[in-house]
């Protein structure tokens, strides 16, 4: 959607790239997430791409796949879905074209045309020895 939209003004989760920015969605994001007042905010901890026992993968596709399917599973928990992520921050070690590449690609499987707002944070390092991603959702979802 673009254009601009006041928080009174919807009645779901939408996702608005205004009229004076540049256009996110080749990036594989939206500039802004608005969500009706009174909605239930979820705020899961990050999820990384470790597997149930804890096993990581030496691969960075392979691992944020795995975050995003143990990101899936927390949003469950608390009744949520991925289509009712409305922000994260998306950390990576040692980010690069090729692993961006990776990143639009299984955004685009997870969300389709569809995209949250998101920020792309490149760090040294993660919580765990050969962690390479971390995902961090903010969603809402109706009372």
């Amino acid at each position: 959607m673009a254009g601009d939209v006041r928080a009174g003004e919807v009645d779901e989760l939408t996702f608005i790239n205004p009229t004076g920015l540049y256009d996110p969605r080749p990036n594989a994001y939206s500039h802004l997430a608005v969500f009706p007042a009174g909605w239930r905010m979820i705020l899961p901890a990050g999820q990384g791409g470790e597997t149930e026992d804890g096993v990581l993968s030496e691969d960075f596709g392979t691992q944020l796949r795995q975050a995003l399917t143990n990101t899936e599973t927390v949003l469950a928990a608390a009744g949520a879905t991925m289509s009712d992520v409305a922000k994260f921050n998306l950390l990576i070690v040692d980010h690069d074209e090729e692993k961006f590449g990776v990143v639009k690609q299984e955004f685009g499987r997870v969300w389709g045309d569809r995209k949250p707002a998101w920020t792309l944070i490149p760090v040294p390092a993660l919580a765990l020895p050969g962690m390479l991603v971390e995902i961090d959702v903010i969603a809402v979802v109706p009372r």
